[in-house]
């Protein structure tokens, strides 16, 4: 019987991986404190979230997103939880310490509204300094917290190298924005041709063997115990095609109580093997990609995701992120939070 997984580990799970694209190198960070977090990537782009969650609702949660460098904006974002004893109407009226700041209006198609320049800018203080701010419409009110915006907008000002800068959002200062962080590129990643083959290789009992002994070589202890269980749980060994000399081959690595993580390797065609171990917590594989999706926990209300994309020699890490405390908004979590964004080039 595999051992559980505590819920912290499910969460970092998606990221678990041995690449030869190690992404380390690039600036990324991850805080939170109380009902506040940041998430900031690898351009030094970052998001600082913030919910309100009570028991007979209405929940609500919101995005601030701000680019790295000099005289950057910042976005407001408000995401209403998805709730049927407290239907979204087309239009709110904000107000900060019931003083009215205009009206915002839900886009059509989601829950979703974005706060004007004007509003954002009375936001902030009111974040800063535990102010009252709400949404109001068809006799609902929706609130937000401020307990932990302190912390995160200051770890982000820290994060893009505005303290003390006439554009920080906490710690103001005289720097000039042109003392601040710029941003960074992100890594450019071309897609490597893969076989379209997408039946499994029969192997013989003695390949089976020579392969799973490849494959051990490269995994801590505990990280793919399923590996040589012979439970029915455990799934078998496969290995399918992938480039005219490199096989792709996947076992079932652990099992906990609403996720599952498959290991997937890269491994020579002929003896000896050699395998490369890409990550041991995937769930899917396609035309060159391995993904994997973890639930935070059973309900899916919080995901985080990764991929990695076969370039011809390695697949390389492409994308990692989560989607925001666990809060019960949506089936899939409110809010895109990547720690790493890549541009990929599809093969021609």
């Amino acid at each position: 019987m595999p051992k559980r997984r505590p819920l912290s580990c499910l969460l970092l799970a998606a990221s678990a991986t041995v690449s030869a694209y190690p992404r380390s190198d690039l600036p990324s960070t991850t805080f939170s404190h109380k009902d506040w977090e940041l998430v900031c990537d690898n351009t030094r782009t970052c998001r600082a979230a913030g919910y309100n969650e009570e028991d007979d609702g209405p929940n609500t949660t919101i995005l601030l997103t701000r680019a790295a460098g000099p005289n950057q904006p910042i976005k407001v974002e408000l995401q209403l939880a998805e709730d049927e004893r407290h239907p979204a109407p087309d239009q709110l009226a904000m107000s900060i310490d019931g003083r009215a700041v205009g009206i915002v209006r839900i886009e059509p198609t989601s829950s979703t509204l974005t706060l004007s320049d004007a509003q954002m800018r009375a936001l902030l203080p009111a974040l800063l300094k535990d102010g009252r701010i709400a949404w109001t419409g068809q006799g609902t009110t929706w609130t937000i917290s401020t307990a932990g915006a302190n912390a995160v907008l200051l770890k982000m000002d820290e994060f893009q190298g505005r303290l003390d800068t006439l554009g920080a959002l906490v710690r103001k200062g005289s720097k000039p924005e042109s003392s601040v962080l710029p941003p960074l590129r992100a890594p450019e990643i071309e897609a490597g041709p893969v076989s379209q083959d997408k039946n499994p290789i029969k192997l013989t009992p003695a390949q089976t063997r020579e392969i799973k002994t490849a494959l051990r070589k490269t995994v801590k202890e505990g990280d793919c115990e399923l590996l040589d269980s012979a439970s029915e749980t455990a799934g078998q060994l496969e290995v399918r095609p992938l480039t005219k000399d490199k096989l792709l081959a996947s076992h079932t690595c652990w099992i906990a109580a609403y996720n599952t993580g498959d290991g997937y390797w890269v491994v020579n065609k002929t003896p000896p093997y050699s395998a490369v171990l890409v990550t041991t917590s995937a769930t899917d594989y396609d035309d060159g990609v391995i993904t994997s999706f973890q639930k935070g926990r059973g309900i899916a209300d919080c995901v985080a995701t990764a991929a990695w994309t076969w370039d011809g020699r390695t697949f390389a890490q492409t994308s990692d992120k989560t989607s925001g405390m666990c809060r019960q908004f949506t089936p899939g979590g409110a809010w895109d939070l990547p720690t790493l964004v890549t541009n990929v080039r599809k093969p021609r």
